[in-house]
């Protein structure tokens, strides 16, 4: 049994893990523009911009998915505490590199070992609480509640980005210059401190412990996900987890790139020079990102609660894909253009809707696949089918941006939108509905029953 000053401390660590894993993804739009300006002189609006916007969310979640499931088997094999601990690690001193980069190709590079840690610390983590905390009913409130964490973090990126914006020219020169953006990334370092701290009072998950110390922890192998006992699992998992992270890269995450071209703030601007008009555009899509995130941190925590009294889990996700297929395209066909409070109000419910799929993931995951099996089952459908196929519909919302005669970003995110819901919502036909009363996978006659 945990002390309660452990479980303090393994939801605090947990918290501050998620936290920054939304922290460091979501930072990327809010300094894609000023970064390639610096680094490569890239005007917005141009076919270099849109290539080198699609190589920067495209490219790290390639490598940080394909690391990702490896971390994964790793998680089966060396234990959830030890990767965990290495995965926050590498990607804050990784974030804090991205700082100091003088070339597209070097920030290109940190990126990617930022993505790899936080593809693996999300797996490590969720089988990790998974497995400390045994009470259903306990297990499902702490996984959603440490999990809403990670709207927080999107809440601190967004600060953290008005902070550098306001405060750049009072901070020490990277550089040769004060750009906000450097100070932003720069600020992912954070969780390294803490966890630096309390790494020898965290626990490993005493079930995976006790099963390898007498010999009886099975291997792990991709090969049996594909199995006929998880094979349906799989499959569906991998798809539906690839249209969650296909609407929040496709659609949110451009959010920030579509906020300079509506007709309030291009009126607003037009008359300042070049470094004001930048830095007004910057605090207007920050801001602009803050209703977001507000959004999403409603939806996790509207998610955990509803996780504990809504059975099935079909159902439950159901509950945001529905009202989102709807609504998510609608803020980008016609909010998008309308002005900016329009687009506030439509981006937090957006949010809402988008980002509390994130923590269903979280909860269901760990209870689809045996404890074996579980880091790499999980990993599969989080970093095959979120992190490499889900991130690169930001490449396929780019793409789009070329090929409307109109250019129009927020017409393309919401063509992505509706194709992300639209599949998503479909596929919830087909999902498996574990048992919620225990923390491992339910038996394959269940699995091939549903």
């Amino acid at each position: 049994m945990l002390s309660t000053r452990t479980k303090w401390i393994v939801c605090f660590i947990a918290a501050l893990g998620f936290a920054f894993d939304i922290y460091e993804l979501l930072m990327l739009p809010l300094i894609l523009r000023p970064a390639l300006a610096e680094l490569g002189g890239i005007v917005p609006g141009t076919r270099e911009f849109e290539t080198w916007r699609a190589l920067m969310f495209f490219v790290p979640a390639m490598v940080g998915g394909l690391f990702g499931l490896a971390g994964g088997y790793l998680t089966d094999t060396l234990g959830r505490r030890r990767v965990l601990t290495f995965s926050i690690l590498l990607y804050a001193f990784s974030a804090m590199a991205c700082g100091f980069v003088q070339s597209l190709p070097m920030l290109l590079f940190f990126r990617c070992l930022v993505f790899v840690g936080v593809c693996v610390e999300f797996v490590a983590a969720v089988a990790w609480l998974t497995e400390l905390f045994a009470n259903p009913r306990q297990r499902e409130a702490v996984l959603g509640y440490t999990q809403a964490f990670s709207s927080v973090g999107g809440l601190l990126v967004t600060a953290a980005n008005l902070i550098a914006i306001r405060y750049a020219t009072s901070f020490p020169e990277i550089a040769g210059g004060h750009e906000a953006w450097r100070y932003t990334v720069i600020s992912g370092v954070i969780p390294a401190i803490p966890l630096i701290i309390v790494r020898p009072f965290l626990p490993e998950s005493p079930e995976w412990a006790a099963k390898k110390a007498a010999g009886t922890l099975g291997r792990p192998s991709i090969r049996e996900l594909f199995s006929p006992n998880y094979r349906r699992t799989t499959v569906i998992t991998t798809l539906m987890f690839a249209c969650s992270y296909g609407a929040a890269f496709g659609a949110l995450q451009q959010t920030p790139s579509i906020v300079p071209g509506i007709t309030e703030v291009q009126s607003l601007t037009e008359n300042m020079t070049v470094p004001v008009r930048k830095a007004t555009e910057q605090k207007i899509a920050a801001t602009v990102n803050g209703y977001q995130e507000i959004g999403g941190l409603i939806g996790r925590f509207a998610f955990a609660t509803l996780a504990m009294v809504v059975v099935s889990r079909r159902w439950l996700l159901r509950s945001f894909q529905w009202p989102g297929l709807i609504l998510v395209p609608c803020v980008y066909w016609f909010a998008a253009d309308e002005s900016v409070g329009w687009l506030k109000a439509g981006i937090f419910f957006a949010g809402l809707v988008t980002v509390a799929q994130f923590s269903f993931w979280g909860n269901y995951l760990p209870q689809a696949f045996p404890l074996h099996l579980r880091g790499t089952g999980e990993s599969f459908a989080a970093n095959i089918g979120g992190r490499m196929i889900g991130t690169s519909f930001a490449a396929l919302t780019a793409w789009l941006v070329t090929m409307l005669p109109s250019g129009n970003v927020a017409f393309a995110a919401g063509i992505v939108a509706a194709f992300a819901y639209l599949v998503g919502s479909l596929l919830s036909f087909w999902l498996p509905e574990p048992d919620v009363t225990t923390h491992d996978a339910p038996e394959p006659s269940e699995v091939a029953g549903n």
